[in-house]
């Protein structure tokens, strides 16, 4: 019985597929990252930023069914220059950070395009909303440290970012343009 209960285990093992290994750890260096954003309010190009956010950015080029990302924004955070605008950037009309406090863009798949140039695909979750994305970035590896670059356009309507009067685009274009700049240091 012993005898077929590990020949057992050992075909389960041999059936199983192989998981990839965790990817290449790397810690983010906040002071020269950052996550901006593009918008437009009645014509005027809108410019702004997070102020705080983190990520867990477990990546290598070579073993991409290893990698994977979990970025967290606070969407309290948001600054964009203009003390009135700034101000209701956390009303429930726009991002609603008390029920919403952060934003998460995760991914655990990725595709290699060539020349440093890849996309990470998954999800986006912003008030609750939960949408598919693809991120593609561009990244440059040199030693321990990483310099990703990475932009990206939604639609602030899929997220329910804009109540309201806001709801439409007659005032607040729909288009805003994410983006990113990390850089990162290889963890151990």
């Amino acid at each position: 019985m012993r005898m077929m209960l590990s020949a057992f285990a050992l075909t389960a093992l041999v059936a199983a597929p192989a998981l990839a290994a965790p990817a290449t750890p790397w810690i983010v260096d906040k002071a020269h990252s950052q996550v901006g954003f593009q918008a437009s309010m009645n014509g005027q190009a809108i410019d702004g930023g997070f102020r705080r956010f983190d990520a867990r950015i477990a990546f290598d080029p070579a073993n991409l069914a290893g990698s994977s990302v979990t970025a967290v924004i606070d969407t309290g955070s948001a600054t964009t220059g203009d003390q009135t605008r700034d101000e209701s950037l956390p009303t429930p009309d726009w991002f609603n950070t008390a029920a919403f406090p952060r934003a998460t863009f995760s991914a655990k798949s990725f595709k290699s395009l060539g020349n440093g140039q890849f996309q990470a695909i998954g999800t986006l979750n912003i008030r609750g909303v939960t949408r598919p994305l693809v991120m593609p970035f561009q990244l440059v590896i040199k030693g321990n440290a990483a310099q990703m670059r990475g932009s990206v356009t939604i639609d602030r309507r899929w997220f329910g970012v804009g109540q309201g009067q806001f709801a439409g685009t007659d005032a607040v274009a729909a288009a805003v343009k994410v983006n990113v700049s990390i850089q990162a240091a290889k963890g151990h």
